[in-house]
């Protein structure tokens, strides 16, 4: 493993995608910095990240072949690493909110950005990127944020962190995710955020929708059961649960 310590960088990901494109990389290089100055989540949302306060990781994972149909195994697999790194560091009420925000409670304390380089019909290898706050206090931009410091009231050693996370996601990345994929589901099922549970939906037409989350498909669809009975399928950024 390598491990590729950065003072600062504008985005973790971009760094890393840019350094493989002209170096053969091993596998589980990582790319960790504690000043991510313009950090991305899903579909180019913007992530706050105050100076030293925060982790923002990438790692390298090549020779995947996972068929794209089923790369959503990936992000499942990439989630539970997260939350196992953080049951080991004792935060409370841990769950994903759908497909891929990491929360404890109702405050959204991380978040995954996963790019994937095909072959053909299969994922080649993937940058998986993970920005997690740790010891931020406040938060500007992002109403639905906190940090470990304010969930755990104690200031946490960034090294130490940063140990914890990589130590779970080499473990869970290192598994044979296809021959898995009905118990990575399962258990990614079983840390849904607001599973099981009624909650308003808001859709990209803006119309509002009341129904229970039942479940993520094959395809990382959200699987909505809606109070008409209508069972429906939601991709990325077409609906937003409201809480």
């Amino acid at each position: 493993m390598q491990i590729i310590k950065l003072d600062a960088t504008a985005s973790t990901n971009t760094y890393l995608k840019d350094l493989a494109v002209h170096t053969n990389l091993k596998d589980f290089t990582v790319v960790v910095t504690k000043n991510q100055t313009a950090g991305r989540g899903q579909l180019n949302s913007k992530w706050e990240f105050e100076k030293g306060k925060n982790l923002a990781i990438s790692l390298l994972k090549n020779d995947l072949a996972i068929p794209v149909d089923k790369m959503f195994v990936l992000s499942i697999s990439v989630s539970l690493a997260i939350l196992k790194a953080l049951e080991v560091l004792r935060v409370p009420n841990l769950s994903v909110k759908w497909p891929n925000d990491i929360l404890s409670g109702n405050a959204k304390i991380g978040g995954i950005l996963i790019e994937n380089m095909l072959a053909g019909s299969k994922i080649k290898r993937s940058v998986i990127g993970f920005g997690l706050n740790i010891n931020q206090v406040t938060f500007n931009y992002a109403p639905n944020a906190s940090s470990l410091v304010n969930i755990i009231g104690q200031k946490q050693d960034l090294d130490h962190v940063f140990n914890i996370l990589v130590e779970q996601l080499h473990h869970y990345l290192d598994k044979p995710m296809l021959n898995m994929e009905e118990e990575l589901y399962q258990a990614y099922e079983s840390k849904l955020f607001k599973k099981g549970v009624r909650s308003q939906f808001l859709e990209k037409n803006n119309k509002m929708l009341s129904g229970i989350i039942t479940g993520v498909s094959k395809s990382g669809k959200l699987k909505v059961e809606l109070d008409n009975g209508t069972l429906r399928e939601f991709g990325l950024k077409e609906v937003q649960l409201q809480y």
